[in-house]
């Protein structure tokens, strides 16, 4: 990592630090909606890391394109730190929701039409990491054709609460919010987007040095350096 790289990425570190410190306190001087109880206060993290999952989904299949389309290694490496973001985030999204779920429905998991399709995109992108680590060579086509499918249900996720009778709340509510609430939302967003973009980077920076170092072995081992 270059001089004004190191520079620029503890601006992010000083950045989120200072963010997660004054966002909590956003978040619990937010008004309650009537009716709603404390637990919706885990809204202002449950959407954020939604975004930032959706956002890896779709850095992920534009890496994937990009490798089905040239064999392009910057694509595949981009595909691969975007990959694994989903896994996270996706992860934290069915969490929150599931105690969300728990307090306003009574049960941690219904089969809500949006509540599956999230599942659905978990599980596509648990397997392109399976495949793209034990499948061998094809494995990285069928990772990234796995990551375009996964972005195909994006859209099918955002407008499954339009499309089917479902209990989960509707895409407006955002819009909706009070005036009130919108500082603690709107924060919180960016905070995530920040550390997506800090993670995102540094899980880059390692996907090409690894790159670099197994084509180092590779010629070693041609020029005989290797046993």
């Amino acid at each position: 990592m270059t001089k004004p790289a190191v520079v620029v990425y503890l601006l992010l570190a000083a950045l989120l630090v200072a963010g997660f410190a004054v966002t909590p306190q956003l978040i619990v001087a937010a008004p309650i909606p009537v009716g709603e109880g404390a637990i919706q206060k885990i809204f202002f993290y449950h959407v954020p890391v939604a975004w930032v999952t959706f956002l890896s989904v779709l850095v992920c299949g534009v890496g994937s394109i990009a490798y089905l389309a040239r064999r392009s290694r910057w694509g595949e490496e981009v595909a691969n730190a975007a990959a694994e973001l989903v896994v996270l985030f996706g992860l934290l999204v069915l969490v929150t929701g599931s105690m969300w779920a728990r307090k306003r429905w009574f049960k941690w998991w219904v089969w809500d039409a949006r509540l599956t399709t999230m599942l659905l995109l978990w599980l596509i992108f648990v397997a392109y990491q399976m495949v793209q680590r034990y499948a061998g060579p094809a494995g990285r086509t069928l990772a990234a054709g796995l990551a375009v499918f996964g972005m195909l249900d994006v859209p099918i996720i955002w407008v499954a609460v339009s499309l089917w009778r479902t209990i989960h709340p509707q895409a407006k509510v955002v819009a909706s919010l009070p005036a009130e609430m919108k500082p603690a939302f709107f924060i919180s967003l960016a905070l995530f987007t920040v550390l997506w973009i800090a993670l995102f980077w540094v899980r880059l920076l390692f996907e090409r040095t690894r790159n670099r170092v197994d084509d180092l072995h590779v010629a070693a081992a041609a020029a005989g350096m290797e046993e």
